[in-house]
């Protein structure tokens, strides 16, 4: 089995400079982690790659197109719901994001650009996107 068969969804930090992209998530209370901000991604369809995955989801929920050359890092994660499925999670550094053309789509509640270090350390994220976040900015210092 290859390293992308398998896995179950795909988040996306967008990063602008010191800024990131999110979206506050549906008050739903029958979806995991409601009202709480989040990230682009969401779940496979089909024999999706975990890129194709993660850009469709960017263009759904925001209306961003991006490609594969503007994913810039990627990880392979085991899911802290389940402890078994996998996901992918990609970061994409687009300095010239013209952010006027953001257009939520039909899932969450709105979208915001934060300051990355307000965002790492806010109450109301997806904590492991939190976590994920820094496992990047982490591996970006070092190199």
């Amino acid at each position: 089995m290859q390293e992308t068969d398998g896995f179950h969804g795909a988040k996306l930090a967008l990063l602008t400079g010191d800024r990131l992209v999110s979206i506050l998530r549906d008050k739903d209370p029958e979806i995991p982690y409601p009202d709480m901000w989040d990230l682009p991604g969401g779940g496979r369809e089909g024999r999706e790659s975990p890129e194709a995955c993660v850009l469709r989801e960017l263009k759904e929920e925001l209306s961003l197109p991006l490609s594969e050359a503007d994913l810039r890092w990627k990880r392979r994660y085991v899911s802290d719901l389940d402890g078994e499925s996998t996901t992918w999670f990609f970061v994409a550094e687009v300095p010239e994001l013209d952010i006027n053309r953001i257009r939520l789509g039909a899932e969450g509640q709105a979208w915001r650009m934060w300051d990355v270090a307000r965002f790492l350390r806010m109450s109301n994220v997806v904590p492991t996107m939190q976590t994920r976040l820094s496992d990047y900015l982490a591996e970006r210092e070092v190199a």
